[in-house]
């Protein structure tokens, strides 16, 4: 029988995990929160990583406590808040608003949720009876980096009593006291001045809506001059070839004047591929005379004194395009969620435009226009650098953070890169990449390594959980050793590469790359009823890295190791040690004879209450050892010779660790139990469709990710990783190469412009280019 067109209903994890009516926040381990909520809302905690404890209390509008009413009872709490981080953010802020309500803690009834057995995800509801306050406490202990007495967040969510909250979102609270409000209705726009030093945030109220932005200098046009934003120029300036989506760090006027600087971005996806929309696009369309963004613009800025255009040139928030195989631009809903915001410093005096982009015949909107806020906030405020982070689609977004050694690293730089959610040192100032890549080579050299994620797996079937999730033989790993392992989806592509360090006979500890990969091993663990614990430990483990040929003796002269653990000295290649900084006395840390230099190095793991005093130690036992820090930019030349793997370079979910040059991680033979992924690298193994390989060049020319390798017109493989050596004293790459083409000495070359117009010559060579046999990491 004939049936009806079926409906368009895609996935949309990221929109709809949030309803409308309600709001989430993340409370961090040791960190509180205090919400004013109302009559008939309801509150849900949710224990994200499951064994964390919470407070919960509730007081009235009066200030009295009232958690009976809420949940029916309590036990009293000399004062929740004690037993939290004093200077966590969210402490503060709970203290401050208790403290401006009358509100007191002495006394108070606090009811405990959850526990140290608490499976994750676990969830609890309560219904507020009236109106008041709603305090939610995370405590637990200062973790000890021999221990695995982690604390991790609670969600927080807040539900609009029925009815309440089935309309429209309304804006966000002010990141600060503004200057000035700017409500801007779908398809209109609005032009506003902004004095030099001050903060312009552009919010998506409820999500999937552009927003044109063009900004004048005020300067210029008092002089008859108009002096704008420029895309070409601002790409010219930042050596940004090609638009691409996001935001540059800065944008400039025709004038090569920097007008804004970007300080935070809760998107992450925008563009300036093109004008705003303007009339002649919706003509060409079949829509004569619809509104466009450029004759609002034209409108706004009329009594400014700008003269009109057909078409303005803009900053397009949240704006989702990009172009595609064939150079075509296409369009696709935006990312942005409601809330989400942009927020640019002004750098000298403007006149600003923004515009609710009135789109509705694509998907730029999607499909419905809605409405745009504009606050400006004093030069006074204080806002850190971010953009946010989502570890999946339906995550409350995270900024980026500060490591805690983020004290003296940026003492003696301000060139920081986002590096998985923290900022961290792309180079020193006062050294230099090329300084510092000898500094490693030639003596020692020290880096920040924060953001590794690390996770505390606990409980009577831990090994069980690793022995599946990964492909290494967790059976022969012996506590006190660590493993270098691949984590695999189960077609066999690459997830996720890191270490795994025992601990005991049923603790772990997985340092790795990815978020993502705690929720995935607590999914797995769920799928398979393991009695298990993943826990997140990033925050409160942080690391650095010290290496180089003298890294032993700097570390022998301020390590102190008990009697009954192996010294410093005696430490063997992947074993791990706890420590103390100075004595018997001093700060705890965990060292670990790791790297990722190809040099004999360690790694030195502490809570990051003692980094500061880690990094001061390290930093005066070096200096005359030669010590210099270490950005990342020297660490991808030191690794790349290394022949050591990058994610979403030498492997990603369509590469296995045997086509990503790792197979070595996975025993297929003497691993005689199943672990994800297993089957279809038994189909693989003896048969990879790619092969990593390491490529030498003739020439000094770069050559750079992405390239592609060939012999004659065929394309035989696609470069992963490239650059010039210096202990070498030429290029060299690393390269997925078609198996028949990976034999040593094969000559190959690598196209650039077209693949064709272009080629440096070179050969495939052994690798690592660099120490292969790896004497100096084992010495």
């Amino acid at each position: 029988m004939p049936v009806a067109p079926h409906t368009t209903a895609p996935r949309e994890p990221g929109l709809q995990a949030w309803p409308a009516g309600m709001d989430r926040w993340q409370v961090p381990g040791r960190s509180a929160r205090l919400l004013a909520v109302a009559a008939g809302e309801q509150i849900e905690l949710i224990d994200l990583e499951g064994g964390q404890p919470g407070e919960l209390l509730f007081f009235a509008t009066d200030g009295t406590c009232r958690t009976d009413a809420l949940a029916g009872g309590g036990r009293v709490i000399a004062d929740v808040l004690d037993a939290l981080d004093a200077t966590a953010d969210g402490v503060i802020e709970a203290r401050a608003m208790l403290l401006e309500h009358g509100i007191a803690l002495a006394g108070a009834q606090a009811l405990a949720v959850f526990g140290p057995q608490g499976l994750p995800g676990a969830q609890v509801c309560f219904d507020c009876p009236l109106d008041g306050w709603v305090l939610l406490a995370v405590p637990g202990p200062l973790m000890a980096v021999d221990g695995q007495a982690t604390t991790t967040p609670i969600e927080l969510r807040r539900q609009a009593r029925p009815g309440a909250g089935a309309g429209e979102r309304t804006p966000p609270p002010p990141l600060a006291p503004p200057l000035q409000d700017i409500h801007i209705d779908p398809g209109t726009a609005h032009a506003y001045t902004v004095r030099a030093g001050e903060y312009i945030q552009v919010i998506d109220v409820q999500g999937r809506q552009c927003s044109d932005f063009q900004a004048f200098s005020l300067e210029a046009l008092r002089q008859g001059r108009e002096s704008c934003l420029d895309a070409t120029i601002t790409r010219t300036m930042l050596h940004r070839a090609y638009p691409q989506p996001g935001l540059p760090s800065k944008a400039f006027s025709r004038e090569c004047e920097p007008l804004v600087e970007l300080v935070q971005d809760t998107c992450g996806r925008h563009d300036a591929f093109a004008t705003a929309c303007h009339a002649r696009y919706y003509d060409d369309a079949g829509y004569p005379g619809h509104v466009n963004c450029s004759d609002n613009f034209n409108r706004a800025l009329a009594p400014y004194g700008v003269a009109p255009r057909l078409a303005w040139e803009a900053l397009n928030f949240f704006f989702n395009t990009r172009v595609d195989a064939s150079d075509a631009m296409v369009v696709d809903e935006p990312w942005s969620r409601p809330g989400d915001y942009v927020l640019l410093r002004a750098l000298t005096d403007l006149v600003c435009v923004s515009s609710s982009c009135p789109d509705d015949i694509d998907p730029a909107n999607g499909w419905q226009p809605t409405d745009i806020q504009v606050r400006v906030y004093a030069a006074t405020s204080t806002f850190q650098p971010t953009f946010a982070i989502r570890m999946t689609p339906e995550s409350i977004p995270q900024p980026t953070r500060q490591t805690a050694f983020h004290a003296r690293t940026s003492a003696l730089t301000r060139a920081f890169a986002e590096y998985r959610g923290f900022w961290l040192p792309a180079q020193y100032d006062t050294v230099g990449t090329l300084q510092e890549y000898w500094a490693c080579r030639q003596a020692v050299a020290v880096m920040d390594l924060s953001p590794l994620r690390k996770f505390e797996i606990t409980g009577p079937d831990a090994q069980a959980l690793l022995q599946w999730c990964l492909t290494r033989d967790m059976r022969k790993l012996a506590i006190g050793q660590v493993v270098y392992t691949a984590i695999c989806h189960p077609h066999g592509g690459v997830q996720d590469d890191g270490t795994v360090l025992r601990l005991g006979e049923h603790n772990f500890r997985l340092v790795c790359g990815e978020e993502a990969t705690g929720l995935w091993l607590r999914q797995q663990a769920a799928e398979k009823g393991y009695r298990v614990w993943v826990r997140s430990s990033t925050d409160q483990m942080h690391n650095l890295a010290v290496q180089g040929p003298r890294s032993r003796e700097l570390l022998d002269a301020i390590l102190w190791t008990a009697p009954a653990h192996t010294p410093l000295s005696q430490l063997g290649w992947f074993r791990f040690v706890p420590a103390r900084i100075g004595g018997f006395a001093g700060v705890p840390v965990v060292v670990s004879r790791t790297g990722y230099t190809g040099e004999l190095g360690y790694e030195i793991f502490c809570h990051p209450r003692d980094a500061q005093a880690v990094w001061d130690a390290v930093w005066e036992a070096g200096r005359p050892l030669g010590l210099q820090p270490l950005g990342l930019h020297a660490l991808d030349m030191l690794r790349i010779e290394a022949g050591l793997v990058f994610a979403a370079h030498e492997f990603d979910d369509g590469t296995d660790p045997f086509e990503a040059g790792i197979g070595f991680t996975v025993p297929i033979k003497s691993k005689d139990v199943d672990f994800v992924g297993r089957e279809a690298m038994l189909q693989r193994q003896g048969h990879p469709r790619q092969v990593l390989a390491g490529l030498a060049l003739e020439g000094n020319e770069a050559v750079h990710h992405g390239d592609g390798v060939y012999i004659g017109r065929a394309r035989v493989g696609v470069v992963t990783s490239a650059c010039y050596s210096p202990i070498l004293q030429q290029s060299i790459a690393l390269a997925r190469l078609e198996p028949s083409a990976a034999a040593i000495g094969t000559a190959i070359e690598i196209g650039t412009l077209d693949g064709h117009q272009k080629r440096h010559p070179g050969q495939v060579v052994r690798f690592a280019h660099y120490d292969p046999d790896k004497t100096r990491v084992r010495a």
